[in-house]
């Protein structure tokens, strides 16, 4: 269950299905410790080496590191006058990573002065995770953020009947497919490449990146006078509990129809 998007707990409009209340503010922030060394390289220098990193999990906000000051590279930190207000936080100040003639303008964030419904921010910063060049969880590179331990992935073999239509036409029939489901995101269905009509594809240069399922490639769908861009994607090295659905294809577009049935 994600913490911080309906059902979870701390989202803004928790579920009536509970035997409980929670008496406390709507929008909601918990702070608790990453398990594991995180570190962060700019320009070939590492900016930031810790083993006290937190989440915060915040309502309707992804996880955000949060890691004492102590444990960034001060010496390349510089204060800029950007600053940002949160009502749930407070005012935060910035600082720009320089290292030689590279600088990440306001890539760091901290709140000197937190809130004092949040007081355990004093002493703390955050980065913007795209800012830096790099990041490791432990000794392996992690790319697009940390997994939350809250979020999971799993995937399971199904026998439904899948087909993929664009006005009309079959690009994709199968009764073997994979189905992924993610915390916080719908159920996906993911089809073998061989029960894919192939000459309605076409490769695009999109690539986005999950943490927890890998780097996705996508293609664009042409049928007849129908163009739909990125209407497929694939995980080509797809990662860890995501491994399953290496290869194999999903389709989401508002130009496409996905039919399900029993097998």
């Amino acid at each position: 269950m994600s913490l911080t998007h309906s059902p979870g707990p701390l989202a803004g409009s928790p579920p009536a299905t509970v035997n409980y209340t929670i008496d406390g503010p709507k929008h909601r922030l918990l702070l608790h410790d990453f398990p594991r060394r995180v570190r962060a390289v700019f320009a070939g220098e590492t900016v930031l080496d810790t083993e006290r990193g937190a989440l915060l999990h915040e309502t309707a906000l992804l996880p955000v590191l949060y890691v004492p000051m102590e444990d960034v590279r001060q010496d390349l930190l510089t204060p800029t006058d950007h600053s940002t207000h949160c009502p749930f936080k407070g005012d935060a100040s910035y600082w720009s990573v320089r290292v030689g003639d590279r600088i990440a303008e306001n890539a760091v964030w901290g709140y000197p002065e937190p809130l004092e419904r949040a007081p355990w921010l004093a002493g703390r910063v955050a980065f913007y995770w795209d800012s830096m060049d790099a990041w490791y969880d432990e000794d392996e590179q992690v790319a697009g953020g940390l997994r939350n331990p809250y979020h999971r992935v799993d995937v399971r073999a199904s026998s439904r009947k899948v087909r993929v239509l664009v006005d009309g036409t079959a690009i994709a029939e199968t009764s073997r497919p994979l189905l992924l489901s993610e915390t916080g995101l719908p159920n996906r269905f993911y089809v073998p490449r061989e029960d894919v009509r192939h000459d309605v594809l076409r490769p695009s240069e999109t690539r986005t990146v999950c943490p927890y399922k890998g780097t996705a490639a996508y293609w664009s769908v042409r049928v007849g006078d129908t163009d739909l861009a990125d209407a497929a994607w694939s995980y080509p090295d797809a990662v860890d509990d995501a491994i399953r659905i290496k290869g194999y294809l999903s389709f989401d577009h508002d130009g496409l129809t996905v039919e399900v049935s029993p097998g």
